[in-house]
């Protein structure tokens, strides 16, 4: 199975795929963690130039190191571990893309799922989860770890976008979970921690892993 995290900056799927990976490895269950961008060789070379809040990119060219990343990492990494049956599971994909690029800055969404497609072959993901949250309370979230991690400079050229931009970003998460019922499930993020962890067990769960927790 491939699943992915989604959300806007600090909505805290990746705090919990901090936790969720050490009980994944509890149980016994074969898995890969990955992450876009830099899920690749390839993609840490290109994670540094997109993240970095020194960095000036048109947003086409944005996209296309976008598109080099995934389809490096849907080739190199996804692919090979599902075809050992390993469960697969991914700090952002495709849909990032979808909303950053497409609902955030306005580009053709159509031509978005055209050109990812067409990127990485056609591998899209079993299940996602979306992680929402108020972007006024993500934002500080995000800047504030940021700061106490010395990246806010290196890693931070999301995180200095205008309220706005975020707020785009959330409602096309919104409107890909309302369009894709089938593959999305809705994760409140605003509720306390212990309870956004186990309403992400209890979504695996009803896909077949189940945990000890």
């Amino acid at each position: 199975m491939f699943i992915t995290f989604e959300g806007i900056e600090g909505s805290g799927k990746t705090s919990v795929l901090d936790r969720l990976c050490p009980a994944l490895s509890d149980e016994g269950i074969s898995f890969v963690r990955t992450r876009e961008p830099g899920g690749s060789e390839l993609g840490r070379a290109l994670r540094a130039m997109l993240l970095d809040g020194r960095t000036s990119l048109t947003n086409e060219a944005e996209l296309f190191l976008y598109l080099a990343d995934r389809a490096q990492h849907a080739r190199q990494v996804i692919a090979p571990a599902l075809e050992r049956g390993d469960l697969v599971i991914s700090d952002r994909y495709i849909d990032s893309t979808l909303c950053y690029q497409g609902h955030g800055r306005g580009m053709d969404l159509d031509r978005l799922i055209d050109l990812n497609n067409f990127a990485v072959g056609g591998l899209w993901p079993d299940l996602t989860l979306i992680f929402d949250l108020d972007p006024e309370i993500s934002l500080k979230r995000a800047r504030r770890r940021n700061i106490e991690e010395g990246i806010e400079v290196t890693q931070g050229r999301y995180e200095a976008e205008r309220l706005d931009f975020h707020r785009r970003i959330r409602r096309g998460y919104l409107a890909l979970a309302e369009q894709y019922p089938q593959r999305c499930r809705t994760v409140d993020a605003s509720r306390p921690f212990d309870d956004v962890y186990y309403h992400v067990t209890q979504i695996l769960e009803g896909h077949g892993i189940s945990l000890d927790e």
